[in-house]
């Protein structure tokens, strides 16, 4: 019997997990069990591959960048990286905003909803206001300072400290760079080999990748509020799952045109990464996965993917930047306001700042909405009008996130020549039975 391929298996596992969720929310007791009993397997599904996250970032990048053997080749892919990184992110806030100026749906926000949404939600936009606050109380350059950390063990202990340990991985990587070939060679094996072992780890996870999602999504669905309160806001989920589709098609579109490759090539190969994001709603933890997809189904130099994706997973927020600019607008609609043309374009410039400091990990886009909101003179506690769909849409958004790194690899991939026929054509030869 032919094995089903991974992305069947997890998206089996998501719809079994939706229907699974509603039908215990329909006995007594039933959302304790999936609370008490399913949803600690898809934490450990999930911390499991955060676990690997860091020393993979660590092996992979030090490997990719001393593999370059010439600090100009890192310059040139670097400043490409970033430059289509940039590029990307205004794009998406862009269509972000034109859309909810079209669409409007805070139009459709009645004043008994929104004081219900904001009765039940205030406490944790409080939480998340207080956050904000102390990064908006920083320097102008308190974000430059943060990349550099004093402790490269204590970086490596926090995933929201990704940035801190890609300057690491790049100065060390430099260093090899700059060493005798003879005293950089046992460290470059030995990096090689640990870099093998952590992709070895990463096929292992996988095999309980839909069982992961399954709990996730059981869960998700017993946690989530009341019917009428999704109903209030179904415009303005709807404008953003829109954005994040044009995002996607445009994706594609570069893709096909910097690339030459199909749509269903590209899809196909990163279609497993897409949806391990969908459901965890965290680029860092599926960083791993989107790596072996690029690298190994989509044909990008190990010596690009490693570099690129790493880099992308921290800084390059395209679905995150695109929700914080339908979000800020809707809530300032919700709340009767008129944005000008100079606010909205003082959005985009925060949302696309605002994304390269975004933790990739869930709800840091929530935090950093109170910073565009602060900037457009938007009331923090309008926070509240969105907690109650923000979890699906995160999910979204968080696929598009690892969507834009996988083109942007390929694309630069591409630009150097490091883009070739897939190791692995076969769907699943990667994963064991």
């Amino acid at each position: 019997m032919k094995k089903i391929a991974l992305h069947w298996q997890i998206l089996m596992g998501m719809v079994i997990g939706v229907l699974f969720g509603l039908l215990m929310t329909q006995f007594e007791g039933g959302n304790d069990i999936i609370k008490d009993w399913v949803k600690p397997f898809g934490t450990i599904f999930i911390n499991a591959l955060k676990l690997i996250a860091v020393p993979l970032i660590l092996a992979s990048l030090i490997k990719g960048v001393s593999d370059l053997k010439d600090i100009s080749k890192l310059s040139k892919m670097g400043g490409k990286t970033i430059g289509l990184y940039i590029a990307t992110t205004i794009i998406a806030v862009s269509i972000g905003l034109l859309l909810v100026n079209i669409v409007k749906p805070g139009a459709s926000i009645t004043e008994e909803t929104r004081q219900d949404l904001v009765l039940n939600y205030s406490g944790d936009a409080i939480k998340y206001a207080d956050e904000a606050a102390k990064q908006k109380d920083s320097g102008p350059l308190q974000a430059l300072v943060d990349i550099v950390p004093d402790n490269i063990i204590g970086a490596a202990a926090e995933n929201k400290n990704m940035l801190q340990v890609i300057f690491f991985a790049i100065f060390f990587g430099i260093g090899l760079i700059l060493i005798p070939n003879k005293k950089a060679k046992p460290v470059k094996k030995f990096f090689d080999g640990f870099n093998e072992v952590i992709l070895k780890m990463i096929d292992l996870i996988m095999l309980a990748a839909p069982f992961g999602v399954f709990a996730l999504l059981a869960a998700l669905v017993v946690e989530s509020p009341s019917v009428d309160l999704f109903k209030a806001l179904a415009w303005y989920a709807l404008t953003v799952v829109i954005g994040l589709l044009l995002m996607m098609a445009f994706y594609i579109l570069m893709v096909w045109l910097f690339t030459k490759k199909s749509p269903s090539f590209y899809l196909k190969g990163i279609s497993p990464a897409q949806l391990l994001a969908f459901s965890t709603s965290s680029s860092a933890a599926t960083l791993p996965v989107t790596m072996e997809r690029v690298t190994e189904h989509l044909g990008v130099d190990e010596e690009v993917s490693s570099f690129v994706l790493p880099i992308g997973a921290t800084i390059n927020m395209d679905g995150t930047s695109l929700y914080q600019a339908v979000a800020a607008v809707f809530i300032a609609q919700a709340f009767g306001m008129d944005l000008s043309l100079g606010v909205q374009l003082g959005i985009i410039v925060t949302a696309t700042l605002a994304s390269i400091g975004s933790a990739a990990v869930p709800g840091a886009g929530m935090v950093m909405l109170v910073i565009v909101l602060g900037q457009a003179g938007i009331p923090e506690a309008g926070l509240a009008l969105i907690f109650a769909i923000d979890r699906p849409l995160d999910m979204c958004r968080t696929a598009v996130n690892v969507t834009g790194d996988a083109a942007v690899s390929m694309i630069v991939g591409k630009s150097l020549g490091k883009l070739h026929e897939p190791k692995v054509k076969d769907w699943d030869d990667n994963y064991p039975n």
